[in-house]
């Protein structure tokens, strides 16, 4: 294949991610969101990982991340509006056995927040170097969150209509429209759509990394609702029974794992936030989970995440500040494979 998207499981030499400060949302709790990315970063130094990490300054990453095993840490100095690098950080792909950094245009999920100096990390960095210039590619003219699209690394692309398709994205573009423009720009040539599921308090109109995930072997873990109480429970189902229809490019059915839903959890205002634990990340070696203080649920997910990876070391990371923000561990994190990010940044005196 030509051209392809780099599945999350293949390579990671890095996971790019972006500290809580007093110029983002996180400062009414920010020595809590702080304490948060220290849970993170110790879950991903203490398996093997370098983290670079944004920050307003290096003073400020460092005496913030001080306990968390440095010589594992990056600190870049760049301007953000928010921790949220998934949505903003570069999607990775190979061309022609190259590696390569798109950096496509990020609008706030729809001109819902200030997106401003996110929508150009990635072109500061090129800048700066720290994506290497003959690996970055400008796809600017596109919006496209890294949230919003899974990849089995091999030209099929799981997402949802409600994202993609969104007025306040690229125009509220036809699915064949949108077919074209994956094919072209990520070597997509089998998409499949969702076209149900939804989760209370989501501010990206359904990210697929809040719903269904892509693992090896045709696998598909999605999250499933078995209360019939609850808000959920009609449009899971539909999501269940669309899953249920897909197939492979040869033809075959997805091997599909439902992941339980968490307990509803609340904001202090009432209004329900959304937990999921579809918002893992994948590396070669781990999948690093959340979990959200709830031992029955947490075990089951846990579990059922090692169904689909029986060769990966699942580890828990407490989220429960995270989804005080709407977003969860995947949200906040970018794996960074070999040969997008300059090796140099990774290197200590």
């Amino acid at each position: 294949m030509e051209k392809r998207m780099i599945a999350e499981w293949e390579e990671c030499e890095y996971i790019l991610l972006a500290l809580p400060a007093e110029h983002t949302d996180w400062n009414y709790i920010l020595e809590e969101a702080c304490e948060q990315y220290r849970r993170m970063v110790k879950a991903f130094t203490s398996a093997g990982y370098h983290c670079v990490v944004i920050t307003p300054s290096v003073e400020y990453g460092e005496d913030t991340l001080k306990d968390c095993g440095l010589d594992n840490v990056t600190f870049i100095e760049l301007p953000y509006n928010d921790t949220w690098t998934r949505d903003y950080g570069p999607i990775s792909i190979e061309k022609d056995g190259e590696r390569r950094g798109l950096d496509f245009g990020f609008n706030g999920w729809g001109l819902k927040f200030a997106s401003d100096k996110d929508n150009l990390v990635n072109l500061r960095s090129k800048d700066r170097k720290i994506i290497l210039p003959q690996a970055y590619r400008n796809e600017r003219d596109f919006t496209l969150e890294g949230g919003s699209i899974e990849a089995d690394g091999a030209g099929t692309i799981l997402t949802t209509s409600q994202c993609l398709q969104s007025a306040n994205r690229n125009g509220g573009k036809s699915k064949k429209e949108l077919n074209e423009i994956l094919g072209d720009r990520l070597g997509a040539d089998h998409i499949l759509w969702l076209d149900y599921g939804h989760l209370a308090g989501d501010d990206t109109d359904s990210h697929i990394d809040t719903l269904a995930r892509i693992a090896p072997h045709d696998t598909i873990l999605f999250v499933g609702c078995r209360d019939m109480e609850d808000d959920h429970f009609e449009d899971l189902l539909k999501m269940r029974a669309q899953l249920t229809i897909f197939r492979t490019p040869e033809g075959n059915p997805y091997n599909l794992v439902e992941l339980p839903m968490p307990s509803a959890i609340y904001d202090e205002e009432g209004n329900r936030l959304p937990a999921t634990y579809a918002n893992y990340l994948v590396t070669p070696t781990h999948i690093f989970m959340p979990t959200y203080r709830q031992p029955q649920n947490d075990m089951l997910a846990l579990q059922m995440v090692r169904v689909a990876f029986p060769e990966h070391e699942v580890v828990g990371v407490d989220c429960t500040t995270l989804i005080k923000q709407h977003g969860s561990l995947h949200c906040a994190t970018m794996q960074i494979p070999k040969g997008v990010f300059n090796p140099v940044i990774g290197e200590k005196e």
